[in-house]
């Protein structure tokens, strides 16, 4: 944040007998630079939660970190200057030109909503910028506890992988238990992976997000934005590896369990563009992504995906009602690339 430059030339002009004229112009200084400054520690800035799609009011946050962060990702532009699309009913969408650093769609963008499995990149993200994925990691008691039915591989106390295979697990299958297994072994304990991934959230300038858990199963206190959910993807994009294990339809390997005995599990992508279930419209190339579906968040997907001509776009939709009508929805998202672009010739 830069200081503001004031010029007082046109104040009131001392006069004798004014004193009072003098003090006030001197006040009005302090407090301008007072506020342009943000005094001498980390002061970020953050947009309301109840903004809707377009405009939005700006608040002040104290941060409690070193360094000043960005409210909108360096080089592009904030939501409300996109247009809207007919693509279905959804509750929150967005198409963003990473190449042209434009956004190009838009609805609900600054909604706080939950993001279910979509969470995982965010532990992807610090499992490859802060973890050593040619670690042996040994699973606890903890990394199996969550619901019956949250997906899983089946990691069970004792069992042995490294960081590379549980990585895989985590961004192929969605395995909540690999993101438990990531998460107690980055940072000095399972707690303080939380406080990371929060702290690389406002890093990167999602200042709308909060996380509670590495995977994404459901907590009323567990919540994003569809904008914040894109400024992180843009993130792990930037790292060939994330990229390396996002576009793989199918992962297999083996491990250990606690008695020495291999286990082989081989799973599928949850993302039918990368699986090849579904198709993508013509011109376009799916590159990689994450999906994420709860009760609560819907469904939910975000992608990179390439126009023929080279020009890279990230697409994301965040509560569709099925997974049929996300990928519908989605297709017609990535459409408006199509429309985009022909409208720059």
């Amino acid at each position: 944040m830069s200081f503001l430059k004031l010029s007082l030339s046109a104040a009131v002009p001392e006069k004798k007998g004014h004193q009072p004229a003098r003090f006030f112009c001197a006040l009005v200084l302090i407090m301008v630079l007072l506020l342009t400054t943000g005094c001498s520690r980390g002061y970020i800035s953050s947009y309301s939660d109840n903004t809707g799609r377009k405009g939005f009011a700006l608040t002040s946050v104290y941060a409690d970190y070193d360094g000043r962060l960005p409210l909108y990702a360096e080089g592009f532009g904030v939501p409300g200057e996109g247009s809207s699309a007919d693509i279905g009913t959804v509750k929150a969408c967005g198409l963003f030109d990473v190449d042209g650093g434009k956004t190009v769609i838009e609805e609900n963008l600054t909604t706080r909503l939950y993001p279910a499995s979509t969470t995982k990149i965010m532990t992807a993200l610090l499992a490859i910028k802060y973890g050593d994925l040619d670690k042996m990691l040994t699973a606890s008691a903890k990394v199996s506890d969550m619901e019956w039915e949250a997906q899983r591989i089946g990691i069970e106390e004792g069992d042995k992988m490294t960081m590379d295979q549980a990585l895989h697990y985590l961004m192929v299958y969605s395995a909540n238990d690999a993101g438990n297994l990531i998460a107690e072994n980055i940072g000095k304990d399972y707690d303080d992976f939380i406080r990371m991934m929060n702290e690389e959230a406002a890093r990167i300038g999602a200042t709308n997000t909060h996380f509670v858990n590495p995977h994404g199963l459901h907590d009323k206190n567990h919540y994003t934005t569809a904008y914040d959910l894109f400024l992180i993807f843009k993130e792990c994009i930037k790292y060939p590896k994330f990229l390396e294990i996002a576009k793989l339809g199918h992962y297999s390997t083996v491990f250990h369990d606690k008695n020495g005995g291999i286990r082989a599990i081989e799973v599928s992508s949850t993302d039918g563009y990368v699986k090849g279930s579904r198709k993508s419209p013509d011109r376009i190339k799916v590159l990689g992504g994450k999906t994420g579906t709860t009760d609560q968040a819907g469904c939910c997907l975000i992608i990179l995906s390439e126009y023929d001509t080279g020009r890279r776009f990230v697409s994301v939709i965040l509560g569709a009602r099925s997974h049929s009508y996300l990928y519908a929805c989605m297709n017609r998202l990535l459409d408006q690339e199509t429309v985009y672009l022909e409208a720059e010739e």
